[in-house]
């Protein structure tokens, strides 16, 4: 689930694009706990899609999700992580109006204790990476 900054809210108005980090481990393995998001307000959403709502029940709760498809009244939406819940299979159709935006872009930033040459490059080869409508690489990846 994401927090949205408060600058992000304020320049909601003003610009297309806000920064969310995520918590909590619902979209493993595509998002991570500590992953800073670009998140783009009022785009088209696709199946497939990462996106951003507002949680049915708790407005004030921001939370990330996957479409999983269009139904009456709404959007169906799953996490990537099956066990970790918290999705439409608990709380039903997501309505228009609570999505936020689609998720654009992840940065991982860096884990504490990375010194070692290795490790800073493997780190800076996966940090960044747009995030895809595509779950074939989430699927192979929990599949193993």
């Amino acid at each position: 689930m994401p927090e949205l900054s408060r600058e992000s809210e304020r320049g909601r108005a003003l610009l297309p694009f806000g920064v969310a980090e995520v918590t909590g481990p619902s979209m493993v393995p595509t998002l991570r706990h500590g992953d800073q998001l670009l998140v783009h307000y009022g785009a088209r959403l696709r199946v497939g899609d990462v996106l951003v709502l507002r949680h049915p029940f708790q407005q004030d709760l921001l939370v990330v999700k996957r479409v999983a498809e269009r139904r009456d009244g709404g959007w169906w939406v799953l996490g990537d992580n099956a066990y970790a819940g918290g999705d439409s299979t608990d709380y039903g159709v997501v309505p228009d109006e609570l999505v936020l935006g689609r998720v654009r872009f992840r940065y991982r930033p860096r884990p504490d204790g990375q010194r070692s040459p290795f490790a800073l490059a493997r780190w800076a080869l996966s940090a960044a990476r747009p995030v895809l409508g595509d779950r074939s690489a989430s699927r192979r990846l929990r599949a193993r």
